[in-house]
């Protein structure tokens, strides 16, 4: 039984110990955390549900990884269920053995659809796939098995290259010839500069012999068969010719359109740069209209904070370090301040507790101000079910920088290290956070 999950109730991957004693596969805990809030553990509720205590609470910050168990079992002996196989081994060596296990069933990789065992594949590839390919010895395409007859049979249909008589050896349809001829002008033409050199040759050793009495009869077969080759070489010139003014006028079309196509791209740059301005326009009026929804001026401020759970855990793993809360002020001409939050700890809060810290920050009317500031500040941690809420009060150490009239756009934030145990952020008895939304309120005394 330890070395099952107490989820899935398989052998535990990747196994993870909660704070109540139990085990859980990695993936499994992520699960549960993720669909359920407030998660409570399933064996805790079945062994005693009396007795559930806030250790029973799931969370993946609240749990570690279990070495030892993890080590036990990849150390178990295992075999493999496959009929017919023998293998026996340790569960380390267990999923590479199923990737190789000849006795497995798996899935023709050619799609055909069929379901083999993998050491009869290349039976089945072989004999039985009607995907498995086939390389046609007359034109050298491939072609699956069950297509293969009936190409075979159209191919001894198609017609040969009218150039076939001086080593051209493509074959195919009408439409397939005219493509061939068209593009093959150059191959067609150093075949037949071969083929006239060789009859050159044979008309040189053929005038030669004529002294030893060669027939006449011969010399002239040879000296017609020059006379049509020198009348198929004056056609390919002129198809030479006609292609190369159909390229030259490509050519021209095609620089007509890079010029269309650049001046089209200089248009759309400057719409974008249009669009990015504007972009930025709308959103510094987006940013201010926020601001100006959000803004207090008496003193009294209200933080919504939501996504909890998320920012509290990337608070732990240290991606961000503490929340800053909009800006609000103590009048409509007064002191500009906000808030500061590390919802895991800060200082001697660190890891054990939510820090909350008030923060100074330069204003425009700082200089009809009196310094240092010297209002008394009280925070709450508001109880969304309305029964106890935390709150803390300060008054400002006249002292410190911190209440000085700012020279940077912050002073240093001051306030409560250890404003509330973690332990109870998360109590269940309590509703600091639902919905996985908190609120935190400021009161600043003006008087």
């Amino acid at each position: 039984q330890k070395y099952l999950c107490s989820n899935c109730n398989n052998i535990l991957k990747k196994a993870l110990q909660t704070l109540c004693g139990h085990r859980y596969c990695s993936a499994c805990l992520s699960w549960i955390v993720r669909n359920n809030k407030n998660a409570i553990c399933q064996k805790c509720k079945e062994e005693d549900p009396n007795t559930l205590s806030e250790e029973s609470l799931l969370a993946e910050e609240r749990a570690f990884g279990d070495a030892a168990i993890n080590k036990e079992i990849s150390e178990l002996r295992v075999h493999c269920v496959t009929l017919g196989c023998s293998w026996s081994g340790i569960m380390k060596d267990f999923e590479e053995h199923q990737s190789l296990c000849e006795y497995a069933l798996i899935p023709c990789h050619t799609g055909c659809g069929h379901v083999v065992m993998r050491r009869k594949l290349a039976d089945h590839l072989e004999n039985g796939c009607v995907n498995n390919v086939t390389v046609c010895q007359q034109c050298q395409c491939s072609l699956a098995s069950s297509e293969y007859q009936s190409h075979s049979t159209s191919s001894t249909n198609k017609d040969g290259c009218r150039f076939s008589e001086v080593g051209c050896a493509f074959r195919g349809s009408r439409e397939k010839m005219k493509e061939h001829e068209k593009s093959a002008v150059g191959a067609h033409m150093l075949l037949l500069l071969q083929h006239m050199r060789q009859l050159k040759g044979t008309l040189c050793s053929a005038t030669k012999a004529a002294q030893g009495f060669t027939p006449q009869s011969e010399l002239n077969l040879n000296k017609n068969k020059l006379h049509v080759f020198e009348n198929i070489v004056a056609v390919l010139n002129k198809e030479v010719e006609s292609s190369n003014l159909e390229i030259l006028a490509f050519r021209r079309q095609s620089e007509l359109d890079q010029n269309i196509i650049r001046g089209l791209e200089l248009k759309i740059a400057e719409l974008h740069r249009c669009l990015t301005q504007k972009d930025a326009g709308l959103s510094s009026l987006h940013k201010s209209l926020l601001f100006s929804e959000q803004a207090s001026y008496d003193g009294i401020f209200l933080w919504k904070i939501t996504d909890v759970g998320r920012k509290l855990q990337d608070s732990v793993t240290g991606r961000t370090v503490g929340l800053y809360s909009p800006a609000f002020y103590t009048a409509k001409y007064g002191y500009k301040v906000c808030l500061r939050v590390y919802l895991n700890g800060d200082g001697t809060g660190k890891g054990t507790h939510m820090s909350l810290f008030f923060v100074v920050m330069k204003g425009d009317y700082d200089a009809l101000l009196p310094w240092p500031f010297r209002h008394k500040v009280t925070f709450m941690l508001l109880d969304q079910n309305n029964r106890e809420h935390v709150i803390d009060a300060f008054r400002p150490d006249l002292t410190s920088a911190s209440f000085q009239r700012p020279v940077n756009d912050m002073n240093v934030a001051s306030g409560c290290p250890m404003f509330l145990p973690l332990s109870k952020l998360q109590s269940p008895k309590h509703a600091y956070v639902k919905e996985d939304t908190l609120f935190l309120k400021c009161i600043i005394e003006t008087n």
